[in-house]
């Protein structure tokens, strides 16, 4: 698979949110980049109808600039299945993949945004990194809350619905999702982080 170095006329940037596509997993931890993505597809007048790249998708215009909005129905740990074709099919560059999941290693409502880097033992990022051949591309995690416990469950603390407080500590970053997100894709990663990174 050849990644291409300019951006077609089609869409310069792909945002994609990650999460589980079926109705039980709507409000669980592991599905916050789905929310947030829902978020920024009402704010910028996008809906996310179109069905492609095994993934339902919407394009948008942000500070004049085309933006495909995507989320993957393949279910978080084959991600990249849905994200890389559309890369493809729009010759659009690692470095303009923006991806917004969550991270269990942060207080709910907390951000992190980095430039590019390891999965971090999150299976979605890594279908990703594999299916894009890089690490290169941003990212805007999520924070979602650790583990009670180390032996609790991964898989059933990350597919468990937020308790009231956490769903609002994360609903109250909305507009600096947002922000962040129009930074991201001005060029501003560094301002974004320096910003929202605390």
């Amino acid at each position: 698979m050849s990644f291409f170095t300019a951006p077609s006329a089609g869409a310069e940037w792909i945002v994609a949110g990650l999460g589980n596509p079926e109705p039980k997993y709507e409000g669980t931890r592991h599905n916050a980049g789905f929310a947030a993505l829902d978020d920024l597809a009402a704010r910028w007048g996008c809906t996310l109808n179109k069905s492609k790249w095994q993934g339902l998708y919407g394009m948008a215009e942000v500070d004049g600039r085309k933006v495909l909005l995507l989320k993957p129905l393949t279910y978080m740990n084959l991600s990249g299945q849905s994200i890389a074709p559309a890369a493809q099919f729009y010759k659009i560059p690692r470095s303009h993949v923006l991806v917004l999941c969550d991270d269990i290693t942060q207080e709910p409502g907390r951000l992190r945004i980095r430039a590019g880097g390891s999965a971090g033992g999150h299976n979605g990022l890594k279908s990703i990194i594999a299916s894009l051949g890089g690490e290169d591309f941003p990212r805007l995690r999520i924070g979602v809350g650790a583990k009670p416990h180390p032996d609790y469950d991964l898989a059933a603390w990350v597919l468990a619905k937020f308790p009231p407080e956490a769903a609002k500590a994360v609903a109250d970053r909305r507009d600096d999702i947002e922000a962040a997100c129009r930074l991201i894709l001005a060029g501003k990663l560094g301002e974004a982080q320096n910003k929202f990174n605390r």
